[in-house]
């Protein structure tokens, strides 16, 4: 792919395709020093973010430059030895469909060129389905292999601990098919024994996000989220274990959902029209008094199972999710006139308490729980809130902003590897605080941003 023109990008999303991370240390900083932590046998375990999964998919690059392993580098200068990984084959990589009665997997996506319902071409984010006999070569597990990154996309905390999680991809069984590949003893073995039996001197962990967000993505149609009560006990015992003959750590907590493009990308009111329009829509929901159009802004219309008529408007501090059917929207006045938003497009005003009542009591167990075993802790909360508002890095500025903002990938909710090395900083920044060491900070040349054709 050829490089695009100063004219056609804005200077975010030149920076992306320019700064990237060498993990080499600051030759004229501090001399590296382990300080008080021991990162001989360092230990990986966490889901979507510690994998590296971006562009919605799982691919080779995106695992080499993930946070543990660009940590793993850095670790290498005070003392750090092998971290091991189980690559995919390939930088098409495999991906969960959000959609799977379309297909069960997909490519990652990369930008391209694309025809919308309007006739009108634009870059927009390509991808490719995958069907399940194209996905064999991404399936096969390579059970036995000594390996220290146990970081599963869509692995929730209690999966960590469920044997079955490493069967084999099945559409009426296990639905992930992650873990099989990395398994020690698929269907006997788990992430946390894996994991535990590595005898680590440090742990990387960064947990609970799939516990929300498996559940915030599919527009709070995909099973509930764990009480708190169960999430601790179930962080309680993965930290007991693994820092049981005394290893070190660092934990981060969870990002509230309104920092990520995939849920705030498509505006609730985005309706916008004419009085004309309004009128004839007035007509086509006469009797219904929670419906009302106007000339201007308009929340759309969603499925609402609890509304005495199944349907209802958008309102403010109600999210619809990436996952949309854009054309649909743009074409077939989907959530207009012909069809309603499917609830699994959309966060109703229930849904984001939930969700925010989640996220608020996981991060108080996170930050207790790094005190009571003496772990490392950062706060990813905060830093996703200081993207979202802007931030510099090597004097560029990034934010949230899909595909120019220079920091999430083409899926909207997972970084690009550029947004992960910053990440990695972050929790470079916590280990060095809390255990005096000296670790260079990481300035990936390698990482790609979003790549332009």
């Amino acid at each position: 792919m050829k490089t695009m023109s100063l004219s056609r990008l804005s200077l975010a999303a030149v920076s992306l395709a320019l700064l990237a991370a060498s993990c080499t240390p600051d030759l004229h900083g501090p001399e590296p020093k382990a300080g008080d932590a021991d990162f001989y046998r360092t230990v990986a375990i966490g889901g979507n973010y510690m994998a590296g999964y971006q562009d919605g998919a799982l691919y080779m690059k995106g695992q080499r430059l993930s946070i543990p392993a660009l940590l793993a580098e850095q670790f290498k200068l005070v003392g750090g030895g092998p971290f091991s990984q189980v690559l995919m084959p390939d930088n098409s990589g495999l991906g969960l469909n959000s959609k799977p009665w379309e297909s069960w997997f997909i490519t990652a996506s990369h930008l391209g060129n694309k025809t919308d319902c309007k006739g009108v071409t634009s870059l927009s984010p390509l991808k490719a389905q995958v069907s399940l006999t194209a996905a064999t070569p991404y399936l096969s597990g390579l059970a036995g292999n000594s390996i220290q990154d146990f970081v599963v996309p869509y692995a929730t905390i209690a999966d960590y601990f469920n044997p079955s999680f490493g069967d084999p991809f099945s559409p009426t069984g296990n639905k992930n098919p992650y873990y099989n590949r990395i398994a020690s003893t698929p269907g006997s073995s788990t992430m946390y024994s894996d994991a535990k039996n590595q005898n680590a001197t440090f742990i990387t962990a960064w947990v609970g996000m799939e516990d929300i967000f498996n559940y915030a993505a599919s527009g709070g149609t995909n099973g509930t989220i764990p009480s708190p009560a169960t999430f601790s006990m179930y962080l309680d015992s993965l930290l007991q274990g693994l820092t049981a003959n005394g290893a070190k750590g660092v934990i981060a907590n969870i990002p509230d959902f309104r920092n990520f493009p995939y849920y705030t990308l498509v505006a609730w009111d985005n309706a916008n029209i004419t009085q004309g329009q309004a009128d004839t829509l007035n007509d086509a929901y006469a009797g219904l008094d929670n419906i009302h159009f106007a000339a201007g802004r308009n929340g759309f219309v969603i499925d609402d199972p609890s509304s005495s008529t199944g349907l209802r408007q958008l309102h403010a501090g109600e999210y619809i999710t990436l996952s949309v059917p854009l054309d649909s929207m743009k074409c077939n006045k989907y959530g207009l006139l012909v069809n309603t938003i499917n609830d699994r497009y959309a966060l109703d005003s229930t849904e984001v308490y939930e969700i925010d009542y989640a996220i608020s009591q996981y991060n108080s167990i996170i930050a207790q729980k790094a005190a009571q075993y003496n772990l490392a802790f950062v706060d990813m909360y905060s830093y996703f809130t200081s993207v979202k508002a802007g931030i510099k890095w090597n004097g560029t500025d990034l934010n949230e902003l899909f595909v120019t903002g220079g920091f999430f990938s083409l899926d909207g909710y997972h970084p690009n590897q550029k947004g992960y090395s910053l990440i990695a900083n972050k929790f470079l920044e916590a280990i060095c605080s809390k255990y005096n060491s000296v670790i260079p900070t990481i300035n990936c040349m390698d990482c790609d941003g979003v790549k332009f054709p």
